[in-house]
């Protein structure tokens, strides 16, 4: 019995020996920092290539060489097209260079108001080279851009039913500005809207058959839908 007391005892003491480092080994864990969160933000930096679709007008001014003006007229319709170029990104500051070109149907005509004919003038296609500078919120981005413009443009005397009595064909050079707003909404996908303003100088324009020359004034106002692919990882990591 005595024996029995005896090893109850020791194994008590035993126990009561083992707690303390029982209870250091079921210790909470030390606190660990939870990692930084990270925010995934567009990057507008690469080369892209896009299609764009819109209409506009341009607004000639006809004026006899040495005389009085024929009047003015204002060529209307649509227009369709290409544009290729690159970005590159500096904080929220997004620097570009573009090449556009682009198929067009602007046409419209006016009574002379000197001889008994029609001045009729079309455009038939354009190009714009450009240089942008924008600020992007994220996947927003905001732009102007200026630069060179050359247009293809055709002008007809006509008699009053519509026959051609002289026309002359012309390859313009001007100069371009414009603003636009883009939007990226998928990977590398981005849709936008842009207008441009195309200014031509005066131009001397003779029609052999009528016998006459005229000076054209021609400005082109237009408004497009755009939509761009770029290549390279669309988005960045910011901690």
């Amino acid at each position: 019995m005595k024996k029995n007391l005896l090893l109850a005892a020791v194994s008590l003491v035993a126990l009561s020996a083992a707690a303390p480092a029982l209870a250091a080994d079921l210790a909470a864990r030390p606190y660990t920092k939870a990692p930084a969160m990270v925010a995934a933000i567009y990057d507008w930096s690469g080369f892209y290539i896009g299609i764009n679709g819109g209409g506009g007008f341009a607004h000639s001014t006809w004026d006899v060489v040495g005389g009085a003006r024929e009047g003015s007229h204002d060529a209307t319709g649509g227009t369709v097209g290409g544009q290729i170029g690159y970005r590159w990104q500096s904080g929220q500051w997004v620097f570009g260079v573009e090449g556009q070109g682009n198929w067009a149907d602007f046409t419209g005509d006016n009574l002379s108001a000197v001889f008994a004919t029609r001045n009729r003038s079309k455009i038939d296609a354009f190009g714009l080279i450009t240089g942008q500078v924008g600020y992007a919120w994220n996947n927003v981005l905001i732009y102007v851009k200026g630069g060179a413009a050359v247009v293809d443009a055709k002008y007809e005397v006509q008699n009053l039913a519509g026959g051609v009595l002289a026309s002359n064909t012309q390859t313009r050079w001007g100069g371009t500005v414009g603003a636009g707003l883009e939007y990226g909404f998928a990977q590398n996908w981005s849709v936008g809207v842009e207008y441009n303003h195309i200014f031509l100088s005066d131009k001397d324009v003779t029609f052999a058959l009528v016998p006459s020359t005229d000076r054209i004034r021609q400005d082109v106002d237009m408004g497009l839908v755009r939509l761009n692919y770029k290549f390279g990882g669309p988005m960045v990591a910011r901690y």
